[in-house]
């Protein structure tokens, strides 16, 4: 075993010392939350510095939109509603009907990644199909993903702005990629922590400099700027990470 292996055996050993938390129907939604809204927080204090600190409201996409206390308590109360009423009662069911196998084994490093890019190619794909029939069918829109579109400006904790059937719909999709696979719960995890953190960056409102779209070259990630477009023009950019699906349906907008 290689030293990348080693490294990845040693994180699943020690997770599997909290196996009965891993195994536990609330570990979903604790995971979920905790990851979440630690992947918002430096996005928030950004939104703090912003209003007093030029350089940093130079990064903003929009710099004359600001981030109101209003509008952070309607997404958190909105997030925890979706978790607690619908999310909640759906990891027990599926905890009681499908219990969680936990190999001793870690996944070695090559295998994991792979598994991690399919995972979110196919999630990209599935997402921008549903995200293109939602803005192309006018009742979908109206019932169902209008609620996401409510700020025409993005920022970290409008990603889970969403009414209950964005919710469950984009979450089965990410929740069944992994069993498709038949991946190991740490590459599941992996996947899981990967997928929030971007979503959360693809609605953060800021270009930064280190951001995901500017380290993959060709502009084949979208990226912040990317899905900030979509939501201040309510059309185009329907792919959440990725710019292949748009480029060949012929939706990809840029700033110029």
């Amino acid at each position: 075993m290689d030293s990348d292996g080693r490294m990845l055996q040693l994180i699943w050993t020690f997770l599997l010392g909290h196996s009965s938390l891993l195994l536990s129907p609330v570990f979903p939604i604790l995971f979920s939350l905790t990851v979440y809204l630690s992947c918002c927080l430096p996005f928030l204090l950004l939104d703090l510095l912003s209003s007093r600190w030029a350089l940093v409201r130079s990064y903003k996409l929009q710099p004359q939109s600001s981030v109101s206390w209003a509008s952070v308590r309607s997404c958190l109360a909105l997030t925890l509603y979706n978790h607690v009423v619908f999310i909640f009662p759906l990891t027990v069911m599926h905890w009681y009907l499908r219990p969680v196998y936990l190999p001793q084994e870690a996944p070695s490093l090559t295998r994991l990644l792979a598994q991690v890019l399919v995972c979110l190619l196919l999630f990209d794909f599935q997402s921008f199909i549903w995200h293109l029939l939602h803005h192309k069918v006018p009742w979908l829109y109206r019932n169902f993903h209008k609620v996401h579109h409510t700020y025409t400006s993005t920022s970290a904790l409008t990603t889970e702005h969403s009414g209950a059937w964005e919710t469950l719909s984009l979450g089965f999709f990410a929740a069944a990629n992994p069993v498709l696979l038949g991946c190991h719960p740490l590459t599941e995890l992996t996947f899981f922590l990967l997928n929030i953190w971007l979503s959360v960056e693809d609605h953060c409102g800021y270009d930064l400099p280190w951001a995901t779209h500017r380290l993959v070259p060709l502009g084949l990630y979208g990226g912040a700027r990317h899905h900030d477009l979509h939501h201040l023009k309510s059309k185009g950019n329907y792919a959440p990470y990725f710019t292949h699906w748009d480029r060949l349906a012929g939706t990809l907008y840029t700033q110029d």
